[in-house]
């Protein structure tokens, strides 16, 4: 998701919200968010800071400019990782990278890129900027290796218009070979499209999370914030909900569920003429239970910066809302949550604007690593930083 250069900063506020999600029946368990009516048990993670590394800003690399990693996995064919870049084909062409992550229990060594390739288009030529006006442009989000296949598969958001002379440019979900050539597309939900009226995706609220789940058999996806039917964004008040989806790889829906957004954590200062600004940017499906993720949300506030936080949700007890065309005024159960970490309360050098997230290797004592990474936006006063932490 692009943050302007004007929203930035890098305090990070260290208040706790809860989440007041509207219209749904539910009930409170030990984390203080609102959640279903099954038994809390089954989620909980608890995490710890194992390091970080900060890779040089707008590193060059191959002729590009390494930064806006919006998504990140673990390639389980090579142990390397993949990254992608929210590049809108402004620098350039939009596209990926590779990398060796040294991660253990004693922190995050060293990031070493090995390779990058552009994204492709189905007839072999790069994604134009939208400066090109032509409707191909993409932002990029998310990518994930096909567990099966080890090819990649990857998110972007399209664009909703701000005028009607605009072309509209609808989300997708594509997959790609190892060197970035098109090979297919997933068939989205009809409720992930954009539309000139007040239903559908918001704008720049679209795709940006995925995950594989069941072995690669399942697809799961995330919406950043709420559909403009679903109900207004978060405030001080109240949260919202935003649709997670899962999906056969054919594109069969096999069920869409309302996960419990916080709302805003702290009001602005009046520093910036930019409102606060949450959601969603990934979800990382969880070993052995199809029902399980984690959640990261991600938050901006003028004058208190980002505040990132980790939850362990789940989709179990939860009501399928494929069929309602609209969460407002519905009673439905949500997704139950439980808060594994606040970045802000784990020794973390500054908090910035997380987006991506991925397992990493598991340690001698039985600990899952689970690796993230910032989008820096290519802004001066911001990082590309990765952290490791130790999942228990």
């Amino acid at each position: 998701m692009k943050l302007s250069l004007i929203r930035r900063s890098c305090v990070a506020a260290v208040v706790l919200a809860a989440t007041m999600a509207p219209a749904v029946a539910a009930q409170s368990d030990d984390s203080g968010t609102r959640g279903g009516t099954a038994a809390s048990s089954d989620i909980g993670a608890k995490a710890r800071l194992l390091g970080e590394k900060i890779v040089p800003h707008k590193l060059p690399f191959r002729g590009t400019t390494v930064g806006g990693l919006s998504g990140i996995d673990r390639d389980p064919c090579t142990g390397e990782y993949v990254a992608i870049s929210d590049d809108r084909s402004v620098l350039q062409p939009a596209r990926f990278y590779t990398a060796r992550i040294a991660v253990d229990g004693a922190g995050v060594h060293s990031v070493d890129f090995t390779g990058t390739h552009p994204l492709l288009q189905p007839d072999g030529a790069v994604y134009p900027p939208v400066s090109a006006g032509d409707g191909k442009a993409v932002d990029p989000e998310e990518v994930r290796v096909d567990p099966q296949t080890c090819d990649y598969w990857w998110a972007q958001e399209g664009d909703r218009p701000k005028s009607s002379d605009e072309p509209v440019i609808q989300p997708s979900i594509q997959f790609a070979g190892r060197s970035g050539a098109y090979l297919g597309q997933l068939p989205l939900p009809p409720n992930y499209k954009i539309t000139m009226d007040d239903w559908g995706i918001r704008r720049n609220k679209a795709v940006e999370a995925i995950t594989f789940g069941a072995g690669g058999r399942v697809l799961t996806s995330a919406v950043e914030g709420p559909l403009l039917q679903d109900g207004p964004e978060p405030t001080l008040r109240h949260g919202a909900l935003v649709r997670v989806t899962q999906q056969r790889r054919d594109g069969e829906v096999l069920g869409q569920f309302a996960y419990p957004l916080e709302k805003i954590f702290t009001a602005p200062d009046g520093s910036s003429t930019y409102p606060p600004d949450t959601g969603v940017p990934t979800i990382l499906a969880y070993p052995g239970d199809p029902s399980r993720y984690f959640v990261l949300e991600r938050t901006w506030v003028a004058g208190a910066g980002y505040k990132i936080r980790l939850f362990d949700a789940t989709t179990r007890g939860a009501t399928d809302v494929q069929h309602i065309d609209s969460l407002q005024g519905r009673k439905v159960v949500p997704m139950r949550k439980k808060l594994v970490a606040d970045l802000a309360d784990v020794g973390l050098s500054r908090v910035d604007n997380t987006e991506g997230m991925t397992w990493g290797p598991t340690l001698p004592n039985g600990e899952r690593t689970l690796v993230l990474v910032s989008d820096d936006n290519f802004a001066d006063d911001a990082v590309t930083q990765f952290v490791a932490l130790g999942i228990r």
